[in-house]
């Protein structure tokens, strides 16, 4: 990590501005002067008292007001992109699911004032990764449709969705998440499953490497432990939000403050000074050796999709009968063959399973614009990788920092091959001038009003009658 840090800050030294001047850095040293010296200043003796819960259930924000001294299990039902599967409390498939359904219900009561016993009048669109576990899938539709009675739903992957919310018809789409990072080419609302890469880094990895960065410039909220107190885990959040950036106009040392307000203590405000640590963390996306402290990721493919005993014709029943009709006619051809052209997409015979979830090293894992790369080549035709690398389409709030477009721009025109450069790359960070945090549910919503969506709702008849059979026709992806 100092290593990688080292390397970082060197980099930005030989960056220059906008006026044509290198860059300048306060040194490390005396940005740490400055912090060891500062002292917390009492802002308020008012001792604000933790929160006494009326169920034995608590949701969202009100979990940061219990009191850490009570006997309670804490649930995150959703970890780095998928359903937090784990052999400790609460980790169990049908446990994950009664807390989504919990949380769903206390928003849907209690945010939008719609009373669940008339969710039978209403529909829902739920936005799937598009690396998806089906069982998960099915689970969670069976939740929506039997479970919490919605009138109707339909399905649309996450960055088909995001093209819709930006008004794209093609894009290499990129969502930055707090625990994940996904890439995927899409053309025409058709996410290309080839080209999926999902890792699991993002948005928190930069807020933990921003406080390590700290801690070495002498931060002075010493006792910050983000692991333990989530207080101070969304104040490093919040940290990371008003002092992270990409823009090299802004250099050498700032002076900034933040106040450190929990319940059963009096609220202080810290004045201290950051240099290039508000650069170098965001660029971690770049070299995610700088992620190491929190611990192994994961990179993963799309992989084939296995038997489903709910749906006999599934793709594994279409593979069979393809590889056996290719072997009868080659047969009686008297030759060998090993790709077979069925349906939309090209079958390769004893093709290998593929694809799936590999544990590497930080070192080894690729950095954002690798990811772009690896994706955009995957593609099937040289044409399709130049419009994908015309159009780079940033979501998810795991990256909103001022600048970090033009330095992805940068690192991406220096790696293009030579065959697939367009004439111009855009990278579109504010797509239609929304927060890309919203940016693909602002997108599910506008295909729900489409006039084709009507032919993708599933209704509580037709999933108790067909159940996953059914997305064959009705889902808008290739089932």
């Amino acid at each position: 990590m100092e290593d990688c840090r080292l390397q970082l800050s060197h980099t930005l030294q030989s960056s220059l501005q906008s006026n044509g001047q290198r860059r300048y850095a306060t040194p490390p040293q005396q940005i740490a002067a400055f912090n060891r010296r500062t002292e917390p200043q009492t802002i308020s003796t008012t001792i604000g008292a933790w929160v006494k819960p009326e169920s034995d259930t608590v949701i969202g924000d009100d979990v940061l007001l219990l009191n850490p001294d009570l006997d309670y299990n804490i649930h995150f039902p959703m970890q780095r992109g998928q359903l937090n599967l784990h052999s400790g409390i609460g980790g169990s498939l049908t446990s994950v699911l009664a807390n989504m359904e919990s949380i769903w219900t206390y928003l849907i009561r209690n945010k939008l004032d719609i009373s669940i016993k008339d969710l039978k009048l209403y529909r829902a669109v739920l936005v799937i990764p598009d690396i998806c576990d089906r069982t998960h899938m099915r689970e969670l539709i069976s939740l929506l449709l039997n479970g919490m009675g919605f009138g109707a739903c339909f399905l649309v992957q996450d960055h088909a969705a995001a093209t819709f919310g930006a008004g794209l018809a093609y894009a290499c789409v990129v969502d930055v998440g707090h625990e994940k990072t996904s890439v995927s080419c899409v053309e025409d609302g058709l996410s290309q499953a080839n080209t999926r890469i999902r890792v699991s880094y993002g948005g928190g990895d930069i807020t933990q490497s921003l406080h390590w960065l700290l801690q070495r410039a002498a931060f002075p909220y010493t006792t910050a432990n983000p692991t333990i107190s989530y207080h101070d885990a969304v104040l490093l959040q919040k940290l990371k939000h008003d002092l992270c950036h990409v823009n090299m106009d802004i250099c050498g040392c700032q002076e900034k403050n933040f106040a450190v307000r929990q319940p059963g203590k009096p609220a202080v405000r810290y004045t201290f000074q950051v240099g290039d640590e508000c650069l170098i963390a965001p660029l971690g996306l770049f070299q995610p050796e700088l992620f190491d402290l929190t611990g192994k990721k994961t990179v993963t493919t799309q992989k084939r999709t296995l038997s489903d005993p709910e749906d006999p014709f599934d793709a594994e029943f279409i593979r069979e009968t393809s590889r056996r009709g290719t072997k009868e006619n080659m047969e009686e051809a008297g030759g060998d063959t090993t790709v077979v052209t069925g349906g939309e997409e090209e079958l390769v015979v004893d093709e290998p399973s593929g694809g799936g979830e590999f544990i590497v090293d930080s070192g080894q894992l690729p950095g954002l614009d690798t990811l772009i790369l690896d994706s955009i080549e995957r593609c099937g035709t040289d044409d399709l990788k130049k419009k994908m690398y015309s159009c780079i389409l940033i979501v998810g709030g795991g990256m909103k920092f001022s600048n970090i477009g033009s330095w992805l721009q940068n690192h991406l025109s220096l790696q293009i091959p030579a065959q697939h450069r367009p004439e111009q790359i855009d990278v579109i960070t504010v797509p239609k001038e929304v927060d890309p945090e919203i940016a693909t549910w602002k997108g599910a919503s506008v295909m729900s009003f489409l006039e084709s969506a009507q032919e993708l709702w599933l209704t509580p008849a037709m999933w108790r009658k067909h159940s996953i059979k059914i997305l064959r026709e009705r889902a808008p992806f290739i089932w």
